[in-house]
């Protein structure tokens, strides 16, 4: 791979304030992910999600239930050691996106009505992580600096 290319998408100069940002956003979507794959913390698992996916029109309901719960899983811990931060951050505001619109969009801003404010927030956080990028504690930080 391009070692310049490489070295644009891990470095960042963002010091310490994006850890403060990336671990309450990884624990989040670490478990939202859970229970959408292995029915942890009260989630339906693949089949329950994939059911109900299905039911909203996102098809094949399994398959969409396994993007979405792998991307939210293995992103949040991509995120929490700050691995490939920005393209882990882009695949999870794309997810975002979609969850909003197919979603919570119809119902309003506010969460107690199944509202968009709460995915807005997280699409607000993974659009920061994309941008700034994983800052100096994090995996990414380690391999810019052997790239160098």
């Amino acid at each position: 791979m391009n070692t310049s290319f490489t070295q644009k998408l891990i470095s960042s100069q963002a010091g310490f304030s994006t850890l403060a940002l990336r671990i309450p956003i990884a624990i989040i979507f670490i478990a939202h992910g859970a229970q959408k794959l292995f029915a942890w913390f009260g989630g339906y698992g693949l089949e329950g999600t994939g059911q109900w996916m299905a039911s909203i029109g996102l098809e094949p309901g399994y398959f969409m239930a396994l993007l979405a719960g792998s991307a939210e899983f293995f992103g949040g811990i991509a995120l929490l050691i700050g691995l490939l931060t920005r393209p882990t951050a882009f695949v999870l505001s794309l997810t975002m996106i979609i969850a909003i619109v197919s979603v919570h969009l119809a119902n309003g801003l506010f969460m107690s009505n199944n509202g968009y404010e709460f995915a807005l927030a997280l699409l607000a956080a993974s659009v920061s992580l994309m941008l700034s990028g994983a800052g100096r504690y994090s995996v990414d930080s380690l391999i810019a600096k052997k790239l160098v």
